[in-house]
């Protein structure tokens, strides 16, 4: 009983799946693709994304005496929000002084040692300078002395009277040479305190423009603007904790709104359609109902290599040539760049288009049949191409090649 049952209801099954497979898919697979041929406006665009820039940037910088005092890499310490409004003298930032509070501490114990070194150099001076005057005081004495005795001696003997007479002329010479000394010594002593005082001098300015360098690493506005940071070599931006060097010390810029451009990058295909003087249409992700026209000024000749990429890009630059007052420095634009346009021509999509032996030629709809047509073609885009000769507006051309016309011939344009 249950063999009975099992076969009354499995056999009707088994023919339907074997009915549905054989013949469920043959209405699908009659069914071609097709379009009309249409007349309209031509428009060769090529989309690039890029990013918004001031062309005109006045530059926030750190102290210019960091390359004095040879402070190679400077760290930013703190910066006010990117965007933020300043005006001149506003507060922008502050760079990490510790360095140059290391100096300051070591040109101090200088200064120290040098001002010890000139009041014991003038202590010294003093005293000596002071013996030797004494010294000349004393010859000068004698000399005196000796004077009166001969003038008394005028009844003493030749021989005294000669040897007081030699004794004055021997003072005078010592006094004479002592006197000569005595200006050397001065004048060297003279020199020796200029030297120490120079040496006190030096570091004295030199802590001073250390003091000044030290109150310069608060950064303030020279300019009314819109804070923009500073980027690296890289094309990141600064931050705290970024570095700035004698080299590239600025921190910020302050970006002339007035004067906008779009920094972008094609690919090695895109590049040769695109040229200088081309317009473009602007659109900004941030905005998606603004755009502003531009215009390419510049064309990259040389691609380069973006980092973690083996693709070369060659840069592109559009000027704005309209204002906005939404946009800003760092947003992301999209650039539509016009290549080509033309109005009121025929087109058909790129699928529509075969070739065979050089011929180019489509599957056009005859009646109840179906012929190849040769074409001639013009310029195309990435969905279209435009119809010079072969086909009329509003025939019907396949997007597939039909089956079981392979051997059928291409009607010649001529």
């Amino acid at each position: 009983m249950n063999k009975k049952k099992l076969l009354l209801f499995g056999i009707p099954i088994v023919l339907i799946l074997v009915g549905y497979t054989l013949f469920g898919n043959t209405a699908d697979e009659d069914v071609a693709i097709t379009t009309k041929v249409v007349k309209g406006d031509f428009v060769n665009e090529v989309i690039i994304s890029g990013e918004a820039q001031s062309t005109s940037l006045k530059k926030i910088n750190g102290p210019d005496d960091i390359r004095k005092f040879k402070l190679r890499d400077v760290k930013i310490q703190d910066l006010i929000p990117e965007g933020s409004l300043v005006k001149e003298g506003d507060y922008v930032g502050r760079l990490d002084p510790s360095e140059v509070n290391e100096q300051i501490l070591d040109a101090q114990l200088n200064l120290e040692t040098a001002q010890s070194k000139y009041t014991q150099e003038q202590l010294d001076t003093t005293l000596t300078l002071k013996q030797e005057r004494t010294a000349i005081k004393d010859l000068l004495f004698d000399i005196q002395e000796n004077k009166l005795e001969l003038k008394q001696s005028i009844y003493e003997p030749p021989a005294t009277i000669k040897k007081l007479e030699i004794n004055i002329e021997r003072l005078e010479r010592d006094l004479k040479e002592k006197t000569e000394d005595y200006k050397i010594k001065e004048q060297k002593a003279k020199a020796k305190m200029v030297e120490v005082g120079t040496e006190v001098s030096k570091i004295s300015k030199m802590l001073e423009e250390l003091r000044n360098l030290q109150k310069s690493f608060t950064i303030h506005s020279d300019a009314n603007g819109m804070v923009t940071y500073a980027k690296n070599w890289d094309g990141s931006k600064r931050k705290v904790g970024s570095s700035i060097s004698m080299w590239d010390p600025a921190i910020a810029t302050l970006p002339d709104l007035t004067k906008m451009e779009s920094k972008t990058y094609a690919n090695e295909v895109d590049i040769r359609k695109i040229k200088k003087d081309l317009p473009v249409v602007i659109g900004f992700d941030a905005f998606p109902d603004v755009t502003v026209k531009g215009t390419i000024t510049n064309v990259a000749n040389v691609g380069e290599e973006k980092r973690g990429s083996d693709i070369k890009l060659f840069q592109v630059l559009v000027n704005f040539d309209e204002n906005n007052e939404n946009v800003r420095p760092g947003m992301t634009t999209s650039n539509r760049i016009l290549i080509h346009k033309e109005e009121e021509v025929l087109m058909v999509p790129l699928e529509a288009v075969f070739s065979q032996d050089s011929i180019s030629f489509v599957y056009a709809k005859s009646g109840l049949s179906i012929d190849k047509k040769e074409i001639e073609m013009g310029e195309s885009n990435l969905d279209v191409v435009i119809i010079k000769k072969g086909l009329n507006e509003n025939e019907v051309v396949y997007l597939s090649k039909p089956e079981g016309l392979e051997e059928k011939g291409i009607l010649s344009l001529n």
